[in-house]
């Protein structure tokens, strides 16, 4: 199979699809790999590096959209990409469709074959591609909004881990999974107060178990997190229900009355955000104020740290990328399951519910339309 790497175009997205180690991993698989000139750069790769473990490095994207059989990317197509894109290829990368009805528009009119990192799962029922992202986007949200809550940003002026005589910064998680308790291990390390609400008394009593009286816990309702949030300087939202739109859990009578200069870091942004004044923002221009509470929404956060991005990630796609190369990605998709859950569009076809659902569009099982 030919594999393709494009380079990453969306603001300040500095990740790459794939490392030199996989590649050489596909070329000893008998398959032929195309980079884009620069793709790594940003992550600290050479174009070198990826001709020593057999990549050919071509100039240009078109190259790559032209010529791949699979493309393999960080970060969803932008519209230019899409356009380029055509049936018959594969395109293995993060998608986050639910909210973005433009993008699976025009992913079913290219008739491409779409696999999302984000809802291929395992056996434990995890989310085994999302999860280092996760684990990356969760360490980064307390040192992000340390950062917006310091008086020339914008924030309240407070320190997040406070000093003698002085309380510490109140950090609210809303969600106890992998970025929810990543984010409390740093801000408890930072000497931060921190609350951490979700709707599974197990998750909770695994926070408990954690961090025992480090974290303080509690039933998500309407009720806890309006109270909890008014009481916030600093909200990390990290919400998730796999493929599908992040609830809005944060009201706009909520943001309303919270402090003046506290800050929400809405990790759930990707799937349209957990607050209703939740909207997608860039690293470039990363933050906004509604009600003077500063929002920061920045829908890639971990390209911000693209070297321990990357690796973290490719770690994670190695034997996905192998198979569906290897096998070929129908035979691919077919045998492994998990692997399958993964197939948001293929030739047309919305084949993830929670897609189809959230965007009210037909749906068509991923064994039915493999089988078409």
């Amino acid at each position: 199979m030919l594999v393709g790497v494009p380079k990453e175009i969306k603001d300040n997205e500095f990740r790459v699809g794939l490392v030199p180690s996989t590649v050489r991993e596909l070329k000893a698989g008998g398959h032929a790999i195309i980079v884009q000139a620069g793709a790594g750069a940003g992550a600290g790769i050479a174009d070198s590096d990826y001709q020593a473990a057999g990549a050919e490095i071509v100039e240009g994207a078109d190259h790559i959209f032209e010529r791949a059989e699979m493309i393999v990317k960080v970060k969803e197509p932008l519209s230019g990409e899409r356009r380029k894109l055509k049936r018959g290829q594969t395109l293995f990368t993060y998608l986050h469709l639910a909210p973005d009805r433009a993008q699976t528009e025009e992913l079913i009119a290219s008739g491409v074959t779409a696999i999302a990192y984000e809802t291929v799962t395992d056996p434990r029922g995890t989310l085994p591609l999302l999860t280092p992202m996760s684990e990356v986007a969760g360490r980064m949200a307390p040192h992000v909004g340390a950062y917006w809550l310091e008086k020339p940003h914008g924030g309240r002026g407070v320190l997040l881990g406070g000093v003698t005589g002085v309380a510490p910064a109140d950090v609210l998680i809303l969600g106890a999974g992998v970025v929810g308790s990543n984010a409390a291990l740093i801000a408890v390390g930072m000497g931060a107060d921190v609350t951490m609400v979700a709707r599974s008394p197990e998750s909770l009593r695994h926070v408990s178990t954690q961090f025992g009286s480090r974290v303080h816990t509690a039933i998500s309702t309407r009720d806890a997190v309006e109270t909890l949030c008014r009481r916030a300087d600093l909200v990390i939202g990290s919400v998730l229900i796999p493929g599908a739109s992040a609830p809005k859990l944060i009201t706009r009578e909520t943001v309303r009355a919270m402090k003046s200069g506290s800050v929400i870091v809405d990790v759930s942004i990707d799937q349209g955000g957990c607050a209703e004044t939740s909207r997608p923002t860039s690293h470039s221009q990363p933050t906004y104020v509604v009600d003077d509470v500063v929002h920061y929404c920045v829908t890639n956060m971990p390209g911000a740290v693209a070297h321990t991005s990357t690796f973290a990630l490719n770690n994670a796609t190695l034997p996905f990328v192998l198979a569906l190369a290897g096998k070929g990605v129908r035979r691919a998709l077919s045998e492994d399951p998990h692997l399958c859950n993964g197939l948001n569009i293929h030739e047309g076809r919305v084949t993830c519910r929670a897609v189809a659902d959230a965007l009210s569009l037909p749906y068509t099982a991923p064994d039915a339309a493999l089988k078409l």
